[in-house]
């Protein structure tokens, strides 16, 4: 089995219950690795959109859905993977559990052609990282060293196309519009935002 990689008592019952514990082991020889491959670094490069679920020090558990420009994940090398924050509601759940436990776990999905990786690992924030100027109006960076990486079972990954791209993600050389939602917390937003909204308007 991968170092590191461990099934715990609840996924072994299940398993013996329905009798997957060779099977399980199996795929987990097989499939789970440490390190980021050529073929994972294809995989995750082309994607513009992933899913990240964090965990705080209550135990408190959030998913969070990331979007942008295929390529807005970057795989630095065969431990780590960098992505931008963009602007957002202003929670800021998943960078918080990030500086609590830095505890996070991945899942990449192709919808076209029905594909899937996941990886687990421990991330932190950078609000100077030197890769910043990188991504246009990203506020901070979060790097992720992968412990675990692995494709997973695609059988059930409905086969979707896509219509467009949102006109939110930030790119060189355009103003970015602001999400509508805004206008009705215009009192409480950050006095930057509130700055240039007001801007606009003469």
């Amino acid at each position: 089995m991968t170092a590191g990689f461990e099934h715990g008592t609840g996924a072994r019952e299940v398993q013996d219950r329905f009798d997957t514990r060779r099977l399980a082991d199996t795929l987990t020889q097989m499939t789970v690795h440490a390190t980021i491959t050529d073929g994972d670094r294809g995989f995750i490069e082309r994607m513009d959109m992933f899913f990240i679920a964090t965990q705080g020090a209550d135990g408190g558990l959030d998913c969070s859905y990331k979007g942008g420009e295929p390529g807005f994940v970057r795989v630095l090398d065969e431990h780590t993977i960098a992505f931008p924050s963009y602007d957002g509601n202003g929670q800021y759940m998943t960078p918080g559990n990030i500086i609590e436990t830095g505890k996070v776990g991945i899942l990449f999905i192709d919808f076209q052609n029905q594909g899937r990786v996941r990886l687990n690992g421990t991330a932190s924030i950078d609000f100077n990282d030197p890769l910043l100027s990188g991504w246009p109006e990203a506020q901070f960076v979060v790097r992720v060293k992968a412990e675990e990486v692995f494709p997973n079972c695609p059988r059930y990954i409905h086969k979707m196309e896509l219509v467009e791209r949102s006109v939110h993600v930030p790119q060189s050389g355009r103003e970015t519009p602001d999400a509508d939602w805004k206008k009705y917390f215009e009192a409480v937003l950050p006095e930057e935002q509130r700055a240039r909204r007001a801007a606009r308007q003469d």
